[in-house]
């Protein structure tokens, strides 16, 4: 089953697919948006184009795995995917992985302009990976 993920950000979200066999995770670009209610709907036709089956977001708990305030926007955020899509939508401890993406782009040199604009689809993919990863191993997604 193809499933999307989204790193959820306050004026940049970058977004992640993967392949039918869940195997391979890909960036599938980052949407410029500040409205959440425009960027949930755009969101939902980017999962009806992929043809997704289910959605994940980043849930961004602090290092301590408490959840603020960011978390808190995450839950609600895809609970409106859910009522939107009725697709199932999962949450993802996101922790570490925009530095991880960071360390990734500077492996490859990315830099400047060009980095901006990959960065959350880099931090996207990264958590559709880890979701992947804890699906293989038997691990119990966290659906809304």
């Amino acid at each position: 089953m193809r499933i999307l993920a989204v790193d959820l950000g306050k004026a940049r979200t970058g977004l992640a697919v993967c392949d039918e066999g869940e195997r391979l995770a890909s960036p599938a670009g980052v949407i410029q948006e500040y409205n959440r209610e425009k960027l949930a709907v755009t969101i939902a036709e980017q999962a009806k184009a992929y043809g997704v089956g289910e959605i994940v977001v980043g849930l961004p708990r602090n290092m301590d795995g408490s959840e603020g305030e960011s978390a808190q926007g995450a839950r609600l955020f895809a609970e409106q995917l859910r009522a939107l899509t009725e697709l199932p939508v999962a949450l993802q401890d996101e922790r570490g992985t925009t530095i991880t993406a960071h360390g990734y782009l500077n492996e490859t040199d990315t830099r400047g302009k060009k980095r901006k604009a990959v960065v959350d689809a880099v931090a996207a993919t990264i958590i559709l990976e880890d979701y992947l990863m804890r699906r293989r191993n038997g691990g119990n997604p966290a659906n809304v």
